[in-house]
């Protein structure tokens, strides 16, 4: 049986009320007027809190998680974009740091970034895109992370095969189902980036999707780099693509046409798109049965209680398996 009992890793959020976040607001001068909303994050606790006639996101970072150097190497890395005039959420310095403790908790504090939604089916949108991904990853390449995470098969796909495993939300009859798929699965994943060679390695957003961006008249606005890593370029692109070969095959070139205009890009990571699909498939399913205990977690994905929830994933592991034979870039 799961262990419902209380702690720190099982309720790591449980003393995070609405007072002490803003008795941490006030602690370090920020002078908030009582208004507090919170905003969607499972990971961490995000927060938008009004300021008299403006606003602030109050970031809360899980325990035990980052360290602090990974915590403040995200924020100089949003810095560097920030001072390139790129529009990206950077957490203001306060004091001398970027990175507060209030009680037990960590957070910090960002400026309100004003946007909409993207719809990347509007005229040009994906090729703006592109462009600022490319000046994105320009920036990127410059220098290295130091103690950032890397985006690996190791890390993502064999350590995130184990979680599953381990895990207690994995009906007992699929277990061995589950370990002859995603074994099979994992060892083409090793296969194609072992043909894909040695790829350019840079700093990343490492989690560049639709719901990490938004969208104003100057185009797109980067948020949430809670996840950036060291990778290949693609990782940063391949969740823009969506729908049949030949709609992804149009959306790629559009992308491309913008990302070339400010940086050169591998054409050998196209082979890697399908790769690093089945390794988020992986992972993200390890993530929600890792944070399982967490009461936010649940109430977000009830469905990965249940076991038909598994009966359809063992189905998409199967499917990805033929997808990395044929990528739907390649197909001619």
């Amino acid at each position: 049986m799961i262990d419902k009992s209380t702690g720190p890793d099982r309720q790591p959020f449980a003393g995070l009320t609405p007072e002490l976040v803003l008795d941490a607001a006030s602690a370090f001068g920020l002078d908030p007027d009582g208004r507090l909303f919170a905003l969607n994050s499972y990971e961490n606790r995000v927060y938008q809190m009004g300021i008299g006639e403006g606003q602030l996101v109050l970031k809360f970072y899980r325990p035990g998680r980052w360290t602090d150097a990974q915590i403040l190497e995200e924020h100089q890395f949003t810095a560097e974009l920030a001072a390139a005039e790129m529009q990206v959420a950077s957490p203001l310095v306060i004091g001398d740091s970027t990175l507060q403790r209030f009680h037990e908790f960590r957070f910090s504090a960002f400026p309100w970034m004003r946007g909409r939604s993207p719809e990347l089916d509007a005229p040009e949108a994906r090729a703006i895109l592109g462009r600022a991904l490319g000046r994105f990853h320009q920036i990127g390449a410059t220098r290295p992370f130091a103690v950032r995470p890397r985006i690996s098969v190791e890390r993502l796909g064999w350590a995130a095969r184990e979680q599953v495993l381990d895990s207690e939300l994995l009906p007992q009859r699929l277990a061995e189902r589950y370990e002859q798929i995603s074994g099979e699965l994992l060892g083409r994943v090793g296969e194609a980036f072992d043909a894909a060679g040695a790829t350019r390695q840079i700093r990343l957003h490492g989690d560049c999707h639709l719901g990490n961006l938004l969208w104003n008249e100057q185009g797109p606005v980067f948020v949430d780099l809670d996840d950036c890593a060291t990778g290949p370029r693609v990782q940063d692109m391949w969740m823009m693509l969506s729908g049949s070969p030949d709609e992804q095959q149009h959306q790629w070139a559009q992308l491309l046409e913008g990302y070339q205009q400010f940086a050169d890009f591998d054409y050998g990571e196209v082979r890697l798109i399908e790769p690093l699909r089945s390794l988020r498939m992986l992972h993200h399913a390890a993530w929600v049965a890792h944070r399982w205990l967490d009461p936010a977690f649940p109430r977000a994905f009830p469905w990965i209680g249940e076991e038909r929830y598994w009966e359809g994933y063992l189905g998409d592991l199967r499917e990805q398996l033929a997808q990395i034979e044929d990528p739907p870039l390649l197909r001619g």
